[in-house]
């Protein structure tokens, strides 16, 4: 599956995008944001990431500039089995440090919302850590709303567990929030 929006181009990650995977994510101050990646992250890591099979229900994309195919970040959803009798569906991203403050996040969970409603999912989840409060102002802008939780999870980056701050999304509501994004 790929998905384009005004700038971006969403893709499936192959193996041959290792090296533009560990050019973006190798920063310790983009993995300590991150839940799963670890620190140091290291070549192998990249390689590993880059030939996960993916799951067509729940898609992750590498993201690149549409003009010139630079890969700027990656995004996806993934089922979270949670204590709760349905399964929730979670939205992570990372972007490159060089493409901070350029409102590429918000382009692409936009796309990410425009791609989970077309799989049929209904509701979305995300958090972020406290100390990146710059995520939490992505997600309110493409409509997650905070669900007044903080609870704590364990970052491989960091190596340590930390405060999250959560928020949800239904999918129901989206149409609303694509129109106001265009």
């Amino acid at each position: 599956m790929f998905h384009r929006s005004q700038r971006l181009l969403l893709r499936p990650i192959w193996p041959e995008d290792w090296q533009g995977v560990f050019a973006g994510i190798a920063d310790e101050g983009v993995v300590r944001n991150l839940a799963r990646a670890p620190w140091p992250y290291e070549e192998k890591d990249a390689r590993e990431f880059a030939k996960l099979p993916i799951n067509p229900l729940y898609p992750r994309f590498l993201i690149t500039r549409a003009r010139d195919a630079v890969v700027v970040g990656c995004i996806g959803i993934d089922a979270v089995h949670a204590d709760t009798p349905e399964e929730a569906v979670e939205l992570g991203y990372w972007i490159a440090r060089p493409f901070w403050g350029q409102g590429i996040a918000t382009e692409a969970g936009r796309s990410m919302l425009e791609v989970a409603a077309s799989l049929g999912h209904k509701s979305l989840v995300a958090s972020h850590f406290l100390d990146n409060p710059a995520s939490g102002a992505v997600l309110r802008k493409i409509g997650f709303q905070p669900t007044g939780q903080v609870s704590t999870r364990h970052s491989c980056g960091r190596g340590e567990a930390a405060k999250v701050a959560e928020y949800a999304l239904e999918l129901d509501e989206e149409p609303s929030v694509i129109s106001k994004a265009a």
